[in-house]
């Protein structure tokens, strides 16, 4: 039902009272830090497995791939139990469990037992808790802000993760040039237990979860999430661009390290400095992503997004010793400009849009298909790699990768100046 007193999100111009936000300062400084930490883990698990297990392209685009298995897997039933469960304390828990994951790979290693099936152990484990953390945070944000401080919050928590994607990859480099791989790993460990500790100290009494028909089943429950996103003519389009995008990204990503550092002999610390400018263009995307909706509207700004996230891949192949590390940090920074302004235009959309007694189980429906692709494309990548050379693999995936911007022509996206507010009354 369309609700009248629910207005554009972006129409609302920031105030940066956020910063004076007590308990989103709080949940800002976990996810920056527990973020640094995840980006760390991003360079540093498959320099471990190249550099102390010398493990093959296979095996590396594999890990990748487990980190995101458990979307496909466990991703509905967890959008369903996040409905039902304090979203703090799920986030916590997660956090926790991730701490723990991260710190068996250096004791494993002092101890001589680390093996490639380990980190794939830890990948996996690591990744079923992001499951959880990940819907958890979508729906708990709503609870600490209102629907008009959405966009700020989403564009400040998008910004400081792009930044972490700058400063985590290179960190992990240099740790490892200077420590060793398996010492990056210890730092994660380490920033899950401040975000676990930051979360804990937030004041907001998280309103009680409230079941409306409690006679329901789990599965009654994710049908429903399922039936709101396939019918919906917005989220539908949105699923399916975010989908095939992350197919591109995650593909030619699940197998760059092994690029850099087999194809092009770069050393560790080179490597993490440049997938670290890589990230740089998501800073500046998630700073403008609010006023691109406010001045183009927030519809046009999806394509713009999508127009900057695409072709511009097709630079990354182009990779070279020397001066010619200019085309993938270029394609990179133009991509992140890209995916930044798109993911705080959608965030904030689908937090005002959805009905919020359903908002985790929408958001995990979406990201089945979103993140589910992930493993699917890593290991795609890790197949072609071994089978016809990872410079084809990188090529085949940024090539998709530049296509997938013409899904926001499908539907009512490209009609409109801005998202609707509210779903239209069926």
């Amino acid at each position: 039902m369309t609700t009248a007193t629910r207005n554009q999100p972006f129409d609302v111009q920031p105030t940066g009272g956020l910063l004076r936000h007590r308990d989103f300062r709080l949940l800002w400084a976990g996810q920056t830090v527990s973020s640094v930490g995840s980006n760390v883990t991003t360079v540093a698990l498959p320099l471990v497995a190249v550099a102390v297990l010398d493990a093959g392209t296979f095996q590396v685009a594999v890990l990748t791939a487990a980190a995101w298995l458990p979307w496909l897997l466990i991703g509905l039933p967890a959008g369903a139990w996040v409905d039902r469960l304090p979203r703090r304390s799920v986030m916590v828990v997660c956090d926790l469990f991730c701490a723990s994951a991260f710190l068996s790979v250096p004791l494993a290693a002092v101890l001589g037992w680390l093996t490639v099936a380990h980190l794939l152990v830890v990948a996996l484990s690591a990744g079923a808790a992001r499951v959880f953390f990940e819907t958890a945070d979508q729906v708990y944000l709503p609870v600490l802000l209102r629907p008009e401080q959405l966009p700020e919050g989403n564009a400040k928590l998008q910004a400081t993760q792009t930044v972490s994607q700058v400063v985590g990859p290179g960190l992990a480099g240099l740790i490892a040039q200077l420590t060793g791989a398996v010492a990056a790993l210890l730092l994660d460990a380490l920033t899950f237990l401040a975000s676990a500790a930051l979360l804990l100290r937030i004041r907001t009494r998280e309103p009680r979860v409230r079941r409306r028909d409690r006679s329901r089943s789990l599965r009654q429950d994710i049908a429903e999430g399922l039936r709101f996103v396939v019918r919906d003519p917005y989220l539908r389009v949105l699923t399916a661009f975010g989908a095939a995008s992350n197919f591109g990204l995650s593909g030619y990503q699940a197998v760059l390290v092994v690029f850099l550092v087999r194809e092009l002999r770069l050393e560790p610390g080179l490597v993490g400095a440049l997938v670290g400018v890589m990230s740089l263009g998501g800073i500046v995307g998630a700073l403008v992503a609010t006023t691109v909706g406010r001045r183009w509207g927030t519809a046009r700004a999806l394509l713009i997004g999508g127009a900057l996230a695409g072709p511009p891949a097709l630079l990354i192949p182009l990779a070279a010793p020397g001066v010619g590390l200019t085309w993938p940090a270029l394609g990179g920074v133009l991509i992140g400009l890209g995916v930044a302004v798109g993911n705080v235009v959608k965030g904030a959309f689908r937090q005002t849009y959805t009905p919020h007694h359903m908002l985790g189980r929408v958001t995990v429906s979406m990201q089945l298909l979103n993140y589910g692709t992930i493993p699917m494309a890593a290991v795609l990548a890790g197949v072609i790699g071994a089978r016809y050379g990872v410079a084809t693999a990188v090529f085949v995936m940024t090539a998709w990768q530049a296509f997938t911007p013409l899904i926001l022509l499908v539907g009512p996206i490209r009609r409109r100046r801005d998202l609707p507010a509210a779903p239209v009354a069926s």
